[in-house]
């Protein structure tokens, strides 16, 4: 310390002068830390530390003089600056093994070299990039997941990881399984992309703690916390289709508590119809949302800590024929239209009491309850779903390289589906009363260990679930780290998943299209095997840092529930499939960052993802085999405004069968490549923000993609053959207002 005091006495009026902070950050053996990040809070201030552990930092304008300091595996820490011109950051090394791999800090990507999962984060700086009105939009610079639109009528989407379904992903949000069921269909646009800090993107097997139900992969979204985030946000969006979002976030702290509260709303387009097929291109939507979390304590620290979240969702979608009235059109056999209706109350809470460094238990609550009311043209389709979720685990740090996490976990699920037709003139024969009962109580065991030094991370998990209807089942997954350098890391992951069907919610075109839904068999839970390898190569240059990544994961399917549309075009016939399904999944991805003021990312995805059938190999639809995304970025270092541009290409995909149509009615069997460009320009204020940008700007669009549009009612009616966008060239600008905590 007397070398840092000479220091300090002999540069403290030069950095007076030049408001500058200087420091040093080291662990908590006083070995210094190469690359860690120091910023300021609620700013986008930021510096890192050199060979030596060693910083500098200006202080000039900085109103809240909170300091923080942050590395890959570390505790981060904060320091109150008051009269300081020297501080020394001790970090202490972090035990939790299974959370984070890619980490986006601020706006510098890096990859962790401690997790043994590989996982994506989209910060807020990367959602900052594009307009990420909800969170079927985050995804736009990222490469892993595809959002899919599976009702274009009423625009209900999914999120696809390795060319599979969302179904079989798993979609927490803070950590609970909020959606599921029912809620699958809409629920991931019922999440406003202002109240998302954080987004964590893994892919294949993962940790068995949060269940079972993960095959091809899961995505964490991480709301802002109350002690964090700014006092007050407002954000205001309009694109040229006149659809409108408000939001509004205000938090404030009292004592050990802080409280988050967020609204939301959407309010409807214009009725627009470009390729005069006589549908709206994009349904009416309106949408209100409010939210209320509460924080108590900090989960770091000895004793209690709470997190309470409260929420509620009401939301109209109107699609269908432009001049339909719901109002009075419902059910209508002349005039064709959707309408859905859904109000969804939940809650969850997160408890938790920290014996020691050592020892911590928590406990996870979750529940809500979503009623649907729908008609989809003469289908009348009202449901209720009550969800409720809880999860003790125990965690223990047995040595300084072991963590025990151990608990059990409980599941309950009942969903009530009616199903109705206002017209009998098709042959349809699956109206009646659905009703599923789940009760699934679990047990897990997960220990994560490391050897050589750090050098292997192994993660070794288990559960076992005991199903009401299907028995007992065991899932086990390991995962496997190895550091070949200090930043070259090797990866390898197999685990088996299974989940049980929640046939017309998760499969809502059944519902839209005239076909007649036939059930084969009884359905069982759909079982799949998934392993995969991954390496990433980190590099740091003068003036240039980046990565490199690729992976390769394949996932075995055991049984599997997929509709058959290809056997008759006016069924969709249901049953088991237990033979030969696969999928495979091949991404590289290439990350760099130059000057400090230029980013730019390349990433190609290829997918084979099919089934046999009699020993032939049958393509699933609505793949690309080969996608491309590129995305630039260009910021200053007075981070005045920052512009983006990101291109999505798209290569063919095979489409639904239907050469037993009549020809008018008869679609190509693989789509046509495509590409799309988006762009935006963010400039910033002192407490103001103004973007505006565009989303397809070449304005390509797939014209007339629903099947004998002209004649809505018909046998061969079918939206199923949407393969790219509808609504063309999106055009939109927003305001954001801050005032920081």
């Amino acid at each position: 310390m007397k070398k840092y005091i000479f220091i300090v006495g002999l540069l403290f009026p030069y950095a007076l002068l030049a408001q500058t902070i200087l420091g040093k950050v080291t662990n908590d053996k006083k070995e210094p830390l190469n690359g860690a990040s120091i910023h300021w809070l609620d700013t986008d201030l930021e510096t890192s530390t050199g060979d030596k552990g060693e910083f500098e930092i200006s202080s000039k304008d900085i109103s809240n003089k909170k300091l923080i300091a942050s590395f890959e595996g570390h505790s981060s820490d904060t320091i109150e600056i008051t009269n300081q011109t020297f501080v020394v950051f001790k970090l202490k090394k972090e035990n939790i093994l299974n959370e984070v791999v890619i980490k986006k800090n601020r706006e510098k990507a890096t990859l962790s070299n401690l997790i043994a999962i590989k996982t994506e984060i989209i910060t807020q700086k990367e959602l900052g990039k594009a307009a990420c009105c909800d969170l079927a939009g985050c995804f736009e610079t990222q490469t892993t997941v595809q959002p899919q639109t599976t009702n274009v009528i009423t625009n209900s989407k999914e999120l696809r990881i390795l060319g599979l379904s969302g179904i079989y992903n798993q979609v927490l949000i803070d950590g609970f399984p909020m959606i599921q069921g029912l809620s699958y269909t809409y629920g991931i646009s019922g999440i406003p992309g202002t109240l998302v800090d954080n987004i964590y993107v893994s892919k294949g097997a993962n940790s068995v703690l949060q269940g079972f139900e993960s095959i091809s992969g899961q995505i964490n979204v991480e709301t802002k916390d109350p002690d964090t985030t700014d006092k007050l946000l407002l954000n205001a969006y309009i694109n040229n289709f006149e659809e409108k979002h408000l939001n509004a976030n205000y938090a404030f702290k009292k004592a050990k508590w802080s409280n988050l509260t967020a609204f939301h709303t959407v309010q409807p387009a214009n009725k627009i119809d470009r390729d005069k097929d006589n549908f709206l291109d994009l349904p009416q939507l309106t949408r209100y949302m409010i939210s209320n979390k509460w924080k108590y304590g900090n989960e770091k620290d000895w004793g209690w800590s709470s997190k309470i979240g409260l929420k509620f969702l009401n939301e109209k979608r109107i699609g269908g024929q432009t001049f339909y009235n719901s109002e009075k059109d419902q059910g209508s056999n002349s005039i064709y239209g959707q309408t859905v209706n859904i109000n969804q109350p939940e809650f969850w809470a997160k408890t938790a009491y920290k014996f020691n460094d050592d020892n911590k238990i928590t406990l996870f609550t979750s529940s809500f309850f979503q009623d649907q009311k729908s008609y989809f043209g003469t289908v009348k389709y009202n449901a209720q779903q009550t969800n409720f979720y809880s999860n003790l685990q125990y965690e223990v740090n047995y040595s300084q390289k072991h963590l025990l996490k151990s608990g059990i976990s409980f599941r309950y699920l009942k969903l009530n589906e009616n199903i109705g037709f206002t017209d009998t003139t098709l042959p349809r024969t699956y109206a009646g009363n659905y009703i599923r009962n789940e009760i699934i109580p679990g047990v897990f065991l997960e220990n994560s260990m490391s050897f050589l030094k750090d050098k292997i991370t192994w993660i070794a998990g288990i559960r076992g679930d005991q199903h009401n209807q299907f028995g007992f089942t065991i899932t086990p997954r390991t995962l496997l780290k190895y550091d070949l350098t200090p930043k070259t890391t090797f990866r390898a992951s197999i685990g088996t998943g299974w989940r049980t069907v929640n046939l017309f919610s998760e499969n809502i075109g059944l519902l839209v299209s005239s076909r007649d839904i036939v059930f084969a068999e009884q359905l069982r839970p759909e079982r799949a095997t998934n392993f995969g390898v991954n390496v990433t190569q980190k590099f740091e240059i003068e003036n240039l840092s980046g990565y490199f990544s690729a992976d390769y994961y394949r996932t075995n399917f055991k049984n599997q529930i997929f509709p058959d549309y290809d056997s008759d075009p006016t069924k969709a016939i249901i049953k088991n499939f237990d033979g030969k399904s696969v999928s495979n999944g091949f991404q590289a991805e290439l990350y760099l960052k130059i000057l400090k003021r230029f980013e730019f990312k390349i990433g190609y995805n290829f997918l084979d993802v099919y089934r046999e059938v009699n020993g032939n190999k049958q393509l699933l639809p609505f793949n690309p085999r080969n996608k491309v995304i590129t995305t630039y970025s260009y910021k200053p270092l007075t981070n005045k405004f920052h512009f983006d541009v990101n291109i999505h290409w798209y290569g063919e995909q095979r489409l639904p069968d239907t050469k037993s149509n009549p020809v008018e009615f008869q679609r190509p069997y693989f789509s046509q490549q495509y590409t799309l460009v988006n762009a935006q320009f963010t400039y910033k204020f002192k407490k103001f923000e103004v973007y505006s940008g565009c989303e397809n700007i070449f304005n390509f669009r797939q014209n007339q993609p629903i099947i004998s549009w002209q004649n809505p009612f018909s046998q061969y009616f079918d939206t199923s053959s949407v393969w790219g966008p509808t609504r063309g060239r999106e055009i939109y600008a927003g305001i954001r207002f801050r005032v920081l905590n």
